[in-house]
């Protein structure tokens, strides 16, 4: 399955995005790259090998970004039970997915629930 160029570009910005966060680290549990903070995963965001669509997967607990992330195209709350703690999965595959800015400020907002208070005061500084 061949990733189109537009997709990657737009999966290596928001990648490149939730590492430029305070205390932001990549791991690879599972095989699937993902942004903690803290040791806690702020950000899902797949893999990249073309073997599965690609997608991220946030944890929105603002009633209107959480509505807004379940209207995208293919979108739909993460499985394994974490759909119910505001997780969404949101497919970057599918014709009308959101543009990459819209998708940082999504993680931005995981990142914010995750995140100690002490690193969102250092992003609200910068």
């Amino acid at each position: 399955m061949a990733v189109a160029e537009s997709v990657r570009r737009k999966w290596e910005k928001v990648r490149g995005f939730a590492l430029s966060l305070p205390g932001a680290a990549e791991e690879f549990p599972w095989g699937e790259t993902v942004a903690k903070v803290n040791k806690k995963v702020f950000a899902f965001l797949g893999v990249d090998d073309g073997g599965h669509p690609m997608a991220v997967t946030v944890k929105l607990t603002d009633e209107a970004a959480h509505a807004h992330a379940l209207s995208s195209p293919g979108a739909e709350p993460a499985g394994y039970g974490l759909g119910r703690a505001g997780w969404v999965r949101i497919p970057l595959q599918e014709p009308g997915a959101p543009a990459a800015e819209l998708l940082c400020d999504w993680v931005e907002e995981s990142y914010r629930t995750i995140a100690p208070r002490r690193l969102v005061a250092e992003l609200d500084a910068g």
